[in-house]
C-alpha cells in the first residue's frame, strides 16, 4: 500500500500482519475519489471513520489537509496506523481515536466544520438492516457538521441489497407445521437516503461503491 499523490507521493504504508483485518480502499478507487474532489482537500478538516491503517486519511494529509481525525477500533491496527503517521511525520496534523466510528465521542474530537468525511464500515455490518441504520444515523450527524461545500462519503458493497431480517423470533415460515402459502421474502435494495442530506451521488467500482452526500441547506434552515 502506498500514498498515490501529494507531498508524500509513493511513500509506502505498513499493513497489519493479518491483511484480513482491514479492507483498504483500492488504489483505483482512491485515485477516482481524490480526482473527483480535487481542490477540496486544501487546508481541509477530514474525518476518516473505520480508518484501518490510514489509506484514505493519510492520502488526504499528503494532498493538503490541515487536520485529519482517524477513528479505528482495533488497537493492533491503530498501532500500525500510528507507525504510518510517524513515517510521514504527520503527528502534528493528525489524531488517532481508538473507539467506535459510529459513536458520539469521535465526532466531539473533530474541529468544525468538517470538509471531507469518509465512513468505510465492514460489509457485514452494512448488509444487515440494523447495522446500516446505525451508519445512516452517524452519517446524518456528520452531514450536519459539514461545511457548505463539504462532502460526506460512505463505502458499501455493490450492488447494495439487504436480506430480510432473521430476528423475528422462533417462528419458521417454512416449517412442516405451517402451510407453505406465502412467498419467500426477497432481498431489497438498501435505503441510501440520509436525513438532512443531498444525494447520494453513487460511484460504483465493480463490487464496491462510494456514495457522496452534501448538507441540504433547506434541511438546516
Amino acid at each position: 500500500m502506498r500514498i498515490i499523490a501529494g507531498k508524500h507521493r509513493s511513500r509506502k504504508l505498513s499493513s497489519p500482519p493479518d491483511d484480513s483485518t482491514t479492507r483498504p480502499l483500492p488504489d483505483r478507487v482512491r485515485e477516482s475519489l481524490f480526482s473527483l474532489l480535487r481542490g477540496h482537500f486544501d487546508d481541509a478538516v477530514v474525518l476518516d471513520g473505520f480508518a484501518g491503517v490510514g489509506s484514505f486519511g493519510l492520502e488526504a494529509l499528503s494532498r493538503g489537509a490541515s487536520r485529519v481525525i482517524m477513528v479505528e477500533r482495533d488497537r493492533r491496527v491503530a498501532d500500525v496506523l500510528r507507525e504510518n503517521i510517524a513515517t510521514l511525520k504527520g503527528e502534528d496534523e493528525t489524531e488517532v481515536v481508538v473507539g467506535d466510528a459510529l459513536g458520539l465521542a469521535c465526532l466531539s474530537r473533530c474541529p468544525k466544520p468538517i470538509n471531507i468525511a469518509l465512513l468505510d464500515p465492514p460489509y457485514a455490518m452494512v448488509q444487515q438492516t440494523a447495522g446500516w441504520n446505525r451508519v445512516r444515523e452517524q452519517m446524518a450527524r456528520i452531514i450536519a457538521m459539514l461545511a457548505d461545500d463539504g462532502y460526506a462519503m460512505v463505502r458499501t458493497p455493490w450492488p447494495f441489497i439487504h436480506k430480510p431480517d432473521q430476528d423475528a423470533g422462533d417462528f419458521d415460515p417454512w416449517s412442516d407445521d405451517e402451510p407453505r402459502t406465502q412467498h419467500k421474502p426477497q432481498p431489497i435494495d438498501a435505503d441510501l437516503t440520509i436525513p438532512g442530506a443531498l444525494g447520494p451521488e453513487t460511484h460504483a467500482y465493480k463490487t464496491t461503491a462510494v456514495h457522496l452526500y452534501m448538507r441540504d441547506p433547506e434541511a438546516a434552515a
